[in-house]
């Protein structure tokens, strides 16, 4: 069955608490994929303007009805206030809901403590998930069934890409690659627009540069059939200005040593904030 068929055929609410800008990416997302407005419950303390809107079209906002079981419960609240809002969502978990967590360092162990015998997944979105161009890794608990995860799935999709893993160890390196990612590609792209101001250009259009060839050459990986290391090669002819710079870039202190510690940095900091 299609993801956009499994949010249509949802029996039971799905419930989404905390809808800030990840959570409100997401409920973007299923509504753009056609969920009917009239099978969500929404639980945000402060709903944006648009989120109220909503309520016109049939959606739920924080209602003070009794709410039953969920097909689904997407935890989206920043995971400081888990401790305090987690637990007090066990009445709307029944034996057919998921519940499904975008809350960075807060494992399954957690979940599995706050909501005992539920099927709960853990996941590692990261912000290109607002503009649904993201990718969200995910680890299941042994509870989860095959339709619960492909409900999941169907909810994840909605914000980009989707990765399984069943080892919960690795999200820590996932959150220091794609988790964190973003920022270390915005940190080239205004390094870039530096350097080339540095080199002479007008600091506006070294800006303008370095934006649209970061955008455009992760379209092109984006839609390209080839990896990033032949890309790469297609753009560097022998002796250019591109080789010039690449043995700089590609030097044994160079660029690649430089990213494999701050993503083994990065992984460190996850650990230590699940301890």
């Amino acid at each position: 069955m299609q993801s956009t068929e499994i949010l249509k055929s949802l029996s039971a609410p799905l419930v989404l608490v905390g809808a800030g800008k990840m959570g409100g990416a997401m409920l973007d997302g299923w509504l753009a994929r056609g969920l009917d407005p009239n099978k969500v419950v929404i639980i945000e303390p402060q709903p944006s303007a648009e989120m109220t809107a909503l309520v016109a079209k049939g959606l739920r906002l924080n209602p003070k009805d009794p709410i039953g079981h969920a097909s689904a419960v997407l935890i989206a609240v920043k995971p400081q206030v888990a401790p305090d809002v987690v637990p007090g969502l066990i009445s709307l978990v029944g034996a057919n809901t998921v519940v499904i967590s975008i809350m960075a360092g807060r494992n399954l162990g957690f979940l599995e403590q706050a909501l005992p015998n539920a099927a709960v997944i853990r996941t590692m979105p990261n912000t290109p998930a607002a503009i649904g161009r993201g990718i969200t890794v995910a680890v299941p608990n042994a509870r989860v069934s095959t339709k619960q995860r492909q409900l999941a799935d169907a909810l994840l999709a909605a914000a980009g890409e989707v990765a399984w893993i069943d080892d919960e160890a690795l999200m820590d390196a996932v959150t220091a690659v794609s988790g964190s990612g973003p920022a270390y590609v915005f940190l080239l792209a205004d390094a870039l627009a530096q350097a080339g101001a540095a080199a002479g250009l007008p600091a506006d259009l070294a800006a303008r540069l370095a934006r649209a060839t970061v955008v455009g050459s992760g379209e092109l990986l984006h839609r390209s059939e080839h990896d990033a290391a032949t890309l790469r090669k297609n753009v560097t002819s022998p002796g250019g200005t591109t080789a010039a710079a690449l043995d700089v870039l590609m030097a044994s202190d160079g660029l690649a040593p430089l990213l494999t510690k701050a993503v083994a940095a990065a992984t460190k900091r996850s650990r230590d904030l699940a301890k």
